[in-house]
């Protein structure tokens, strides 16, 4: 048994310092100070369970309320102290909330200098505790079936997640071209993701060329065909509001190209990934396999592949718009309407663009993977 351990870890070695180097550039990218530190509206945020609501100053407007509830809460970062809260409604079903006793809420407390409560404010829905749960059932069922693969894809999906909040969001806050900066990211995770699930071999830098080369020609395209599509920015939720929030310099027009090839690279990586496998597996079967045959099984594989997941990025663009659609079937909106609305047409040219990423990655890693499987 402990022969068998070794020999594992002898097969492995090069591939648990890969991943160990990984998960200390991740610690180091956590430790990096960020520029915009958490504003503390509140002295205090904590968990609360609501014990009585007075609901004697909303008024209620057709299908919205507005004024305001008054709550008595149980704090549970003040020993379970009952103190009184407030619930503004604005009038909005996107932003309020209306508590019943018994709900979980996360309050927030502000204190004098004396230590005395000022005001307290029902923000939300507490959710932190459903969130873990249902992170850490993932988690379990990755790890019960793909055991070291799904260790590995745990930690690339943490890792890609650490980029994006800590390096890719700030670094385009403080000004950085968003196009220059996300390619550059795009590459870094791309490699990490690739390499942690392929390993350190052909197959793995097959797999990035072929993958990376698609995420070019998608970003080389959204350029292009984003100017004549006259989309500004700003049709994504809060854009706007983050201009007035001190950020006029931000380019939301380039930010929202640049989330184009942010939201397709994944399809992209899968289709790369599925097809210099293929051909992994095909050299370990046939090892005498020329260039031109390894290259046209390569593209058989990329026609079956794109041939669903081309569909799959029209399900996850359109699933965001549906009740908007469905808003404009209701009122009998003409169909060259709906498809000249700018919010419409921003969703076109992310799946169509997206798409041309998917059926280019197909052919270019093929190619790549015939000439880095096949020496002869």
């Amino acid at each position: 048994m402990i022969e068998k351990i070794k020999n594992q870890f002898k097969e492995n070695y090069s591939d648990i310092i890969f991943v160990s180097s990984v998960i200390v550039i991740m610690i180091i990218i956590l430790l990096i100070p960020s520029r915009f530190n958490q504003k503390n509206y509140y002295s205090l945020h904590s968990k609360a369970t609501v014990i009585n609501v007075n609901n004697d100053d909303l008024m209620r407007n057709g299908i919205v309320f507005t004024g305001h509830q008054s709550l008595n809460v149980k704090v549970k970062k003040l020993d379970d102290k009952i103190i009184q809260a407030s619930n503004q409604l604005m009038g909005k079903l996107e932003f309020d909330n209306i508590f019943e006793v018994g709900d979980k809420v996360l309050v927030g407390v502000n204190f004098s200098d004396k230590g005395d409560i000022i005001s307290a404010t029902a923000i939300d829905y507490y959710r932190i505790n459903i969130e873990l749960i249902l992170i850490i059932l993932f988690v379990i069922i990755l790890l019960i079936y793909a055991k070291w693969i799904g260790v590995k894809a745990l930690i690339s999906f943490l890792f890609t997640g650490i980029v994006i909040w800590k390096l890719l969001l700030p670094g385009i806050l403080i000004g950085i071209n968003p196009i220059l900066l996300t390619l550059v990211v795009m590459m870094i995770l791309t490699s990490i993701i690739i390499f942690l699930i392929a390993g350190l071999n052909k197959k793995g830098v097959v797999a990035f060329l072929g993958a990376f080369s698609g995420v070019i020609a998608t970003c080389i395209l959204a350029l292009i065909f984003g100017k004549y599509f006259h989309i500004n920015g700003a049709v994504k939720p809060f854009s706007e509001t983050l201009l007035y929030s001190g950020f006029a310099h931000l380019q939301l027009s380039y930010i929202f190209l640049a989330g184009i090839f942010i939201a397709s690279s994944g399809a992209v990586m899968d289709i790369a990934m599925d097809i210099s496998a293929s051909q992994n597996e095909i050299v370990k079967k046939k090892p005498n396999i020329d260039k031109k045959e390894l290259i046209k099984s390569g593209f058989e594989v990329g026609k079956v592949v794109i041939g669903t997941m081309t569909t799959t990025l029209l399900f996850a663009y359109s699933g965001g718009f549906t009740v908007l659609l469905m808003l404009l079937i209701a009122q009998g909106t003409p169909t060259i309407n709906i498809l000249n609305l700018n919010y419409i047409s921003a969703d076109i040219l992310h799946v169509i663009i997206g798409s041309f990423g998917l059926v280019l990655v197909a052919p270019l890693t093929a190619i790549i993977g015939g000439i880095i499987f096949v020496k002869k």
